[in-house]
């Protein structure tokens, strides 16, 4: 087996009703990120940095196998590579790290890379036939468990990280089916799941779902409003659920105690809104298809 260098900076190794329009505006002060970025799909907030996943391709397409997928790394508007575009991803989507090791959805599978050791080859968790369109994760903590969402299928996956160095000697374990499952939050048991066609054909079952306890998998519709849903993200509270959508491309939020929706002001025009991350009051949002990240501060 091949072994690959990782580049990795010292930072990151030692680690319903209506939509109701807001009439604040965009804050200004903050550009969008654009350096190195070839189709951005997401970001993951780590410490003081943030990482992109980039498909690198010649054309963009989610199930493109061209080898050419990167993992940039930025601090502040600069970016370093950490993930060099070596063969080991083509389209990466959802990333997150458990103890020192990254893991990144990508075609068909989920590669973790061992932060800790740079020069160490990648694991490959592959998925079952026809499950190509992996997408995005999120982690219970209380019991170390990874769900993994594919798109296509609308199957989502559980798999144990107990010890993430063994996680390609883990079997993954079907947990339940979201129609189009793509981002994914989970937060105190609960789980949040957006709904996006595969097809790019949306249909009434093309929302947001909830379901209230991880442990019995019982879905619920958050609201009936039919849409492309891609990106999740909760305030730190958890009262508040983050959302983006490719109709009439859009960032929105919805209160979880009153159900109500709103529409963000996002001044830069959006064209593809893909999966986001929040911190300390900004939303972080990768536009896929003109390769940046726009930052918005909440108001």
């Amino acid at each position: 087996m091949k072994t690959r260098r990782l580049l990795l900076p010292a930072t990151v190794a030692c680690m319903l009703t209506a939509c109701m329009p807001r009439t604040q505006t965009a804050s200004d002060d903050l550009a969008p990120l654009t350096d190195n970025i070839r189709f951005g799909e997401s970001v993951l907030v780590h410490g003081d940095t943030l990482l992109v996943a980039s498909f690198g391709s010649e054309k963009l397409d989610p199930l493109n196998r061209e080898g050419n997928g990167y993992i940039l790394l930025f601090e502040d508007t600069l970016s370093r590579t950490l993930v060099p575009a070596d063969g080991s991803l083509s389209a990466p989507k959802g990333m997150l790290i458990v103890n020192g090791h990254l893991f990144v959805a990508d075609v068909g599978k989920v590669m973790v890379f061992d932060l800790g050791d740079p020069r160490s080859t990648p694991q490959t968790i592959a998925f079952p036939d026809g499950e190509l369109f992996v997408n995005d994760m999120a982690l219970d903590s209380a019991t170390r468990t990874l769900y993994i969402t594919v798109t296509n299928t609308g199957n989502i996956y559980s798999l144990n990280v107990s010890d993430p160095a063994q996680a390609s000697e883990v079997p993954l374990t079907f947990y339940t089916n979201v129609p189009g499952a793509n981002g994914i939050v989970v937060k105190d048991g609960s789980m949040w799941i957006a709904s996006y066609p595969a097809d790019g054909m949306t249909v009434p079952e093309n929302v947001i779902y909830h379901i209230p306890d991880i442990a019995s998998p019982r879905i619920v519709p958050l609201f009936d409003r039919p849409g492309q849903y891609d990106g999740l993200a909760l305030s730190l509270d958890g009262a508040t659920l983050y959302f983006t959508d490719w109709t009439n491309p859009k960032v929105g939020s919805v209160d979880l105690t009153t159900g109500q929706i709103e529409i963000l002001p996002v001044t830069d025009t959006l064209t593809g809104p893909a999966r986001i991350q929040l911190r300390d009051g900004i939303l972080y949002i990768p536009d896929l298809p003109t390769s940046r990240v726009v930052r918005y501060r909440l108001p």
